[in-house]
């Protein structure tokens, strides 16, 4: 039994944020933070775009990205929330720059400012196209200097602990449901550890894997909206899953799939069908930089009508010396497959890259479930509605976790470890003897995701769907309760949670709107439905 007062699930950005704020305000409290590989891998670290911030008070001001995320979440922002991360996520990104992060900045030595899809101004800092990693790398550096932290690679974190697991019997509608740490299974020998805390967060980041094409690492199997949704709390707005436009098309599939950052068509890319024919004026005004989900049902139309595989995206008449500049990473990909963007067109098709439902948290990070915070891509914060703003996705990891830290801060006195919680127990299972099941299993809950619930839904797809996911679950959970555990069986099971979930929100969604389209109901916004589950 091992205990932390805070302990942290996820090294991502809203993770290491948090860990940061909390370490510097709380000297003396001891924070765990967990990753279930290298504490490099992480979602954060595959951002390319950058950090949307209000920089350049000339030109832009935080009314104009304020409005711009309100539009891009068609409706369903909570504009205190957008209001609040917003003017909370300049000084967030300054907090950055002086642990370390480097931005790119133009000969005058002023921060070179990009724009991306759906943003009315240049707002978005970037490093190259490897933003991501370089945040990562700077706030992993800092918490390094926190002597209060210590980082438990190689766990998978299993379950919430509650009082589930002192016999109580827990239901969603309870409002005195607390969490009291997490079981862990450590990766090194395959057993399963108790680890209690005062305080627990969510920081696991997305559920990509659910799909076949996705350019989040094969680590995004949405563990945290999982462990959320069996211990009795609340999840919401599942259904709005972002497809991104552009990733690298490849005939013999990528996992992940390789990310052609929006910030090529900021910079000037122009989307093209096989025939070299623009096609975007047909859907939005803003042409290539219209949101993503107006892009990605775009770029699913042109492939339908057409029978093509993918679409292009021009950057031919782009200045080479520029362009290798900015996208460092993208060039040097594309030649590797023999693709030289200067000359020739790159292939490109969506997939699947953003989870904008998640976790129901408040402005604090605050779950329903009490003790146990939230934040970043495994959380409903408000922020997104139902469609993610470009480069919004770090910053709002950033914002959290700061506001995570100063709330857990004032309120971690008044808590005591529950040192209650029985020892995990293996009795009556057995080594699993065919791990082909488990494999085979992902991969058909990859073809039901991708084929029923993609891009473009209906209510037939969505029974078949739910259908095929109910046997899955059935199977899983026999062999989860008569195997001992191991990474893949884990996995399977929240990847199967997740894709229930997803399914059974845009079900309960009766209209079309942002990221979720029904053909069954393709009308703009003919009724609301709840998804909270």
């Amino acid at each position: 039994m091992h205990k932390s007062d805070v302990l942290i699930i996820g090294t991502g950005v809203a993770g290491l944020s948090t860990a940061i704020h909390l370490a510097m305000r709380r000297p003396t409290c001891s924070i765990s933070l967990v990753s279930k590989t290298n504490k490099e891998e992480c979602n954060t670290r595959y951002a390319q775009g950058g950090i949307a911030a209000v920089w350049d008070l000339k030109e832009d001001d935080l009314n104009k990205h304020i409005a711009d995320t309100l539009d891009a979440g068609d409706d369903l922002c909570d504009e205190k929330i957008v209001r609040m991360v917003i003017e909370e996520g300049p000084q967030r990104v300054k907090e950055m720059i002086s642990w370390g992060t480097r931005f790119d900045k133009s000969p005058n030595q002023e921060y070179d400012l990009a724009r991306e899809g759906g943003h009315s101004e240049h707002r978005i800092l970037h490093y190259k196209d490897v933003t991501g990693a370089e945040i990562e790398r700077a706030l992993l550096d800092k918490v390094a200097q926190l002597p209060n932290v210590r980082i438990l690679e190689h766990y998978f974190a299993i379950d919430l602990l509650t009082q589930h697991h002192m016999g109580y019997n827990i239901t969603r509608v309870m409002d005195n449901i607390e969490c009291y740490g997490c079981y862990l299974l450590n990766l090194q020998n395959l057993k399963v550890e108790t680890h209690l805390a005062r305080i627990t967060v969510l920081a696991t980041g997305g559920s990509g894997q659910i799909y076949k094409s996705t350019t989040n690492p094969t680590i995004a199997t949405g563990d945290g909206m999982a462990m959320m949704y069996r211990a009795k709390g609340h999840v919401e707005n599942m259904e709005f899953v972002q497809f991104h436009p552009t990733s690298l098309y490849s005939a013999g599939g990528e996992n992940p799939c390789f990310l052609v950052s929006e910030a090529v068509r900021g910079f000037g890319g122009i989307l093209r069908t096989r025939r070299g024919e623009e096609f975007m004026h047909k859907y939005d005004e803003r042409l290539s930089l219209a949101p993503r989900d107006i892009v990605a049902r775009a770029i699913d139309s042109e492939m339908k009508l057409s029978g093509d595989e993918y679409v292009y995206l021009d950057c031919r008449h782009l200045a080479k010396e520029e362009f290798i500049q900015h996208f460092p990473n993208i060039y040097n990909k594309c030649m590797s497959v023999g693709i030289d963007p200067m000359t020739s067109m790159i292939p490109v098709v969506p997939a699947q890259h953003y989870m904008c439902g998640g976790v129901r948290i408040d402005e604090f990070g605050r779950t329903s479930i009490r003790h146990l915070y939230a934040c970043g891509e495994c959380t409903s914060s408000g922020l997104h509605g139902a469609n993610r703003l470009a480069s919004n996705s770090l910053l709002e990891g950033a914002v959290f976790g700061q506001r995570v830290a100063s709330h857990v801060s004032e309120c971690i006195d008044q808590i005591m470890l529950n040192e209650q919680i029985p020892e995990w127990d293996t009795t009556g299972t057995n080594d699993p003897k065919e791990m082909v099941l488990i494999t085979q299993s992902i991969k058909e809950l990859k073809d039901i995701m991708s084929y029923y619930v993609g891009i473009v839904r209906s209510n037939v797809r969505l029974k078949r769907a739910m259908d095929r996911l109910h046997l899955l679950y059935t199977e899983t959970e026999e062999l989860y309760n008569t195997s001992t555990l191991s990474p893949q069986l884990c996995e399977l099971r929240n990847l199967i949670t997740n894709g229930y979930l997803v399914t059974r929100s845009a079900g309960m969604r009766r209209e079309s709107r942002g990221l979720h389209y029904t053909t069954d109901y393709p009308a703009k916004h003919p009724f609301l439905e709840d998804t909270l589950l």
